[in-house]
């Protein structure tokens, strides 16, 4: 037992050398080239080496990766002078396992769009601005921050406007954004320049304007040109309200965080996201909900299709729901938020169509808000146009996640022991719980988890890089995966 037991702490030992041998080409890769690698969607840039390990272990996906087996891919990515892109290593990985011979040619073939790029010259990066600084706002602070510490990131953050809530507003909202209840605290360093109405986050000036009308504000008098500016309030969601956006000097383009109203384009990236143009000044990222069930419906519907449908949500309260009963102008939600299961409206199931228009008019929708600070479940009741296994279907959308163009949208996970918290920092926009799926004949129920706070927030950064024209090229390419 004593040497079995020294057998398995040595072992560790080893795994944890390899890792740390990792982390400083992963960061090399991240720095100079502007590359993110990842383990089947686990990124392994700014890790640690338990972190490391822990990106390695994917037996929820039914495939494990050793430090071992990696390391010499991610060696082999450091000498092919590689562009800005998104590197699934595992994926490359297992692709060549089945095809064998030389590695580093294998590298260069896959990885041929980016090899010998990193030279060419950066496009300039966007400036964004955050109008609004609340649950969605700091979390894509958060993010942008993060991003900008890579040697090729293609958007900035320059400023936040919100209205001043009090003497003190700039230190509060510094504090705001360095904790959090729910994702837990800052990765990094904050100070703010109360003269100046500044956060300095990471090395990232953020620039913080007091403002109570989007068309009060020039954002050229602080430098600030042609940006996206980020409508993280909900205040106004269509045309007329969002174009007071486009009114103020420095702004380019406006993207509404919530679903959008009438003629405006409502984005799920990964499905829709090529639709957009250079001639769209108004979009919107539509909604999380939308965001974790889109992808699915889709996957479902191309390979055994949807004749109809009703998806219900569990969503965690949110801050417009009040504390303790009190007057709230929508329905039921004046009753305490802790304290009850509250049935409301959610428009998820009709703005599946804005972005994926043959489910119109299958799906029908409704919403019961739980006492959860965070992490939603969307449950999809669908009739299909021909028969499906449960086992079928399962192992149809584990594939997907693993190796599809959709596996930064769905992550699929099989456990008889997790629950939503579990599902807190998640960046895929929905994971399918394997081991919920039920399926009779032409009937299937999916299960799919979503972080509604920081999942949702990593789609509109897709969707910002998009706009922006650089969001990095994802490898290895991938068609979706058919069923027969």
């Amino acid at each position: 037992m004593g040497h079995e037991s020294e057998h398995h702490l040595q072992r560790w030992s080893e795994r944890e050398t390899i890792a740390e041998a990792i982390i400083p080409l992963v960061g090399r890769l991240y720095r100079e080239n502007g590359v993110v690698t990842s383990i089947h969607g686990r990124r392994l840039i700014n890790k640690s080496a338990i972190g490391v390990l822990k990106a390695h272990n994917l037996t929820r996906q039914g495939a494990e990766f050793s430090v071992e087996e990696t390391l010499p891919v991610i060696e082999a990515l450091t000498h092919l002078d590689l562009g800005p892109a998104s590197v699934d290593v595992a994926s490359l990985l297992l692709r060549y396992q089945e095809q064998g011979g030389d590695l580093t040619g294998f590298l260069r073939s896959e990885l041929a769009p980016v090899v010998g790029r990193s030279a060419e010259e950066s496009a300039e990066p966007v400036d964004v601005v955050l109008y609004g600084f609340g649950r969605i706002g700091r979390l894509l602070a958060r993010i942008l921050v993060a991003h900008q510490g890579g040697g090729a990131s293609g958007l900035r953050l320059r400023a936040i406007v919100v209205r001043r809530g009090s003497e003190n507003d700039l230190l509060k909202r510094a504090s705001l954004l360095r904790r959090d209840s729910v994702h837990g605290p800052f990765e990094g360093t904050i100070e703010i320049d109360e003269e100046n109405d500044t956060i300095l986050a990471n090395g990232t000036l953020i620039q913080v304007i007091y403002s109570d009308s989007p068309s009060d504000v020039d954002y050229t008098a602080y430098g600030i040109r042609d940006a996206v500016v980020v409508d993280n309030t909900g205040r106004w969601r269509d045309a007329e309200g969002l174009s007071q956006h486009l009114a103020s000097p420095g702004v380019a383009r406006v993207l509404l965080t919530a679903p959008g109203k009438g003629e405006i384009k409502n984005i799920v990236h990964g499905i829709n996201h090529e639709s957009i143009t250079a001639e769209d000044r108004i979009l919107s990222a539509a909604s999380c909900t939308t965001n974790a069930i889109t992808p699915v419906l889709k996957a479902i519907n191309d390979a055994y299709g949807v004749a109809h449908g009703h998806v219900e949500t569990v969503h965690s309260f949110t801050n417009d729901q009040n504390l303790i009963d009190n007057f709230h102008k929508g329905d039921r939600r004046g009753r305490s938020a802790p304290l009850n299961m509250v049935i409301t409206e959610t428009g998820a199931a009709k703005a599946v169509a804005k972005a994926l228009p043959e489910l119109a008019g299958k799906l029908t929708g409704n919403a019961i808000r739980v006492p959860t600070p965070n992490v939603s479940l969307a449950i999809l009741n669908l009739t299909l146009d021909r028969e499906a296994t449960r086992e079928e279907v399962n192992e149809y959308l584990r594939e997907l996640a693993l190796t599809s163009v959709l596996r930064q949208q769905i992550d699929y996970v099989e456990s008889a022991e997790i629950v939503s918290s579990d599902f807190v920092g998640t960046s895929r926009a929905g994971i399918v719980d394997g081991l919920a799926t039920l399926s009779t004949g032409r009937h299937l129920v999916l299960y799919v988890w979503y972080d509604n706070e920081f999942g949702y927030s990593r789609q509109v950064i897709r969707v910002l890089e998009t706009i922006a024209g650089n969001h990095p090229r994802v490898f290895p390419e991938r068609t979706p995966v058919a069923v027969g």
